[in-house]
């Protein structure tokens, strides 16, 4: 089934006359998840996203499905659990998106550092205990400073006590959230991006029961009319929310922006993924990530009140990171004009609770004598020498230390929040992308029950733990086997092997399909085979519809292969520019947005401003 222009005019006019069971208001992550599992249960499902899809925010992460060990620095044993369990579910359902790549966490002597060697390897093996790694290929272990040194000889030696490996794992996370917004289409969703919600329809009791949206390409307006409605906006929950103009809005969102800074490898060569204390005792701790041919580094977490469509790096922004990363890495002397590429995203945070930022810091401090006592008491437990029974006891009554704040960016909470308002529209909020299909799960137990219980509307929700997205319909178990077979098909079909590997590892068992465009269309001048087939594939199958959509997040060529960048950009606009007929002025248009986006990654403005 193809998903392109053709199919969004078709889903337009669907939903301008068809009454849905559910309608959802935002495209990134959180609404593809819950897209796809509506879609697989049978609900008549809309879904409309003013932006391209993971616009906004879910393609704006670190790029890693974490299983946040640093929560273990408080022993809040319960999100860890939850988090590493979620992330493997997703690797069973999207087994060529998340990789095995073991982090590196240094330790050092300093000053509020997050672990010494004692508790990061209490952390570790209580994280693999949670987290069922068994695989001796991944289990944890320790480093002398010597070892961590001869893998890392660019981290400074001074106060480098050693350092701990454990398992986590790399994210394409625009390519997660087009997975599943491709399968929730091929399971009848109507899915539709650049379409914004403008106004609700309500009934005579004041209850939504649609959304007013604006097609953004033509300016039109169109009605959707929905037995429910989900806000599952991201930053913008609070804009959707504030369109019913009836009662007065309490703010949910408390956003943070994070930076992330990408060089090229020769400057900053890291062979594995690296997690380390920034040395300033301010209680964070920043990634370094090998990625293609280039590094990258973050990330920052600072208050955000600017536009939320436009995130930007700013001069403060940079020199922060510069500044953690040539204290770390002493020898790089990374400067801005090292910089090839950079991007900025917000933290959809809740604004009320506790809780932590993965890549900020804790939440709360806890007392010396409770750190000593959670640390013997999981100790003990590893050994089999206490019970889950004295854990839990001595984690009840866990103390805080005096002066604890809760008020800093990255002490707000990671968690999610769901909700019915007093106008029936529910909102699903916060989150982070690993527990996406479970926020997903939770919703979707809410709107069952609305449907049943205000519509006579029954529905048996999809087994959401087993049901693959787009690109993810192999074994599991056997995820190099299946790349490796994908690959073999592409080198059979001409391709050398290091294109057909990338191909496969992009698309997983969409492979084939990809592959035999071969026979059924033109390639595109100037390009690839592999990149006029990701081209052809991304417009007719992943409503790909402006070559920034092609470049950033149905591909990273912007991001992580920017040595090659200038030289597709004409082929991939005319490429685009045939396929859709532009008019030379549309055309010229396509261009100047791109070229505005890639001075932005570029931070051309900081560079000329230096």
């Amino acid at each position: 089934m193809e998903f392109s222009m053709a199919q969004r005019q078709q889903y337009i006019e669907k939903m301008s006359t068809e009454q849905l069971d559910l309608l959802i208001i935002g495209g990134g992550i959180t609404g593809a998840g819950v897209a796809l599992q509506a879609s697989a249960s049978g609900l008549k499902t809309g879904l409309i996203e003013m932006q391209d899809f993971a616009e906004g925010t879910s393609s704006r992460s670190t790029k890693l499905v974490h299983g946040g060990i640093r929560y273990l620095k408080t022993f809040d044993v319960g999100v860890v659990a939850d988090t590493v369990q979620e992330r493997a579910v997703v690797q069973q359902i999207a087994p060529h998106i998340p990789k095995p790549d073991p982090m590196l966490l240094p330790v050092y002597d300093e000053p509020g550092v997050t672990f010494d060697m004692f508790s990061l390897k209490v952390a570790m093996d209580l994280y693999d205990r949670l987290a069922d790694v068994t695989d001796s290929r991944y289990t944890n272990y320790l480093l002398t400073k010597e070892e961590v040194l001869e893998r890392q000889p660019f981290l400074r030696k001074e106060n480098l006590l050693g350092g701990g490996v454990y398992l986590d794992f790399r994210n394409n996370d625009a390519r997660l959230v087009i997975e599943n917004i491709k399968q929730a289409a091929e399971d009848g969703g109507y899915m539709v991006s650049r379409a914004k919600a403008v106004g609700f329809i309500y009934d005579d009791s004041k209850q939504i029961v649609g959304v007013t949206a604006e097609d953004v390409l033509t300016g039109k307006t169109f009605d959707i009319r929905a037995r429910v409605v989900i806000n599952t906006a991201g930053p913008w929950v609070d804009d959707v929310r504030a369109l019913d103009k009836t009662h007065e809005l309490v703010p949910q969102i408390r956003p943070t922006k994070g930076v992330h800074l990408v060089v090229d490898r020769s400057k900053l060569p890291v062979p594995q993924p690296t997690y380390v204390d920034t040395g300033k005792n301010d209680g964070r701790m920043i990634f370094a990530i090998p990625r293609e041919n280039k590094t990258y580094f973050g990330t920052t977490d600072t208050d955000y009140t600017g536009d939320y469509k436009h995130p930007t790096v700013t001069k403060e922004d940079v020199d922060y990171l510069l500044s953690v990363i040539n204290y770390r890495f002493p020898d790089a002397d990374i400067t801005l004009s090292d910089i090839e590429a950079s991007w900025a995203g917000l933290r959809p945070l809740i604004a009320s609770g506790g809780g932590s930022d993965y890549n900020g810091g804790q939440s709360v401090h806890i007392t010396d004598e409770s750190f000593d006592a959670v640390v013997n008491i999981v100790g003990s437990y590893l050994k089999k020498d206490a019970s889950r029974t004295e854990v839990e006891t001595v984690l009840k009554n866990v103390k805080q230390s005096a002066g604890d704040s809760t008020s800093a960016p990255s002490s707000i909470s990671r968690g999610s929040h769901l909700e019915r308002e007093a106008d029936g529209l529910v909102t699903l909020s916060g989150g982070k992308i690993t527990d996406y299909r479970k926020m997903a799960e939770g919703a979707m137990a809410l709107i069952v029950k609305l449907l049943a219980e205000e519509h006579d509307r029954r529905f048996t929700a999809v087994d959401s733990k087993t049901y693959a997205v787009s690109g993810g319909k192999f074994d599991a178990s056997a995820v190099s086997e299946a790349l490796l077979s994908y690959t073999q098909q592409g080198v059979d079909k001409g391709l050398s092997e290091a294109d057909a590997a990338y191909l496969a590892e992009l698309y997983g068992s969409n492979t084939p399909k990809v592959l035999s465009l071969l026979e059924t269309a033109d390639m595109v001048p100037g390009l690839s085979i592999a990149d006029s087939l990701s081209l052809l594939y991304a417009m007719r199958y992943e409503m790909t519809l402006t070559p920034v959509d092609f470049l950033l997040r149905r591909t990273n060529h912007l991001l992580f292969m920017r040595d090659t960048l200038d030289d597709i950009i004409q082929p991939v606009l005319d490429g685009m520019a045939n396929y859709y007929q532009w008019s030379p002025e549309e055309k010229d248009e396509q261009l100047a947005v791109l070229k505005q986006v890639i001075a932005e990654s570029d931070l051309a403005s900081l560079k000329a401003q230096s």
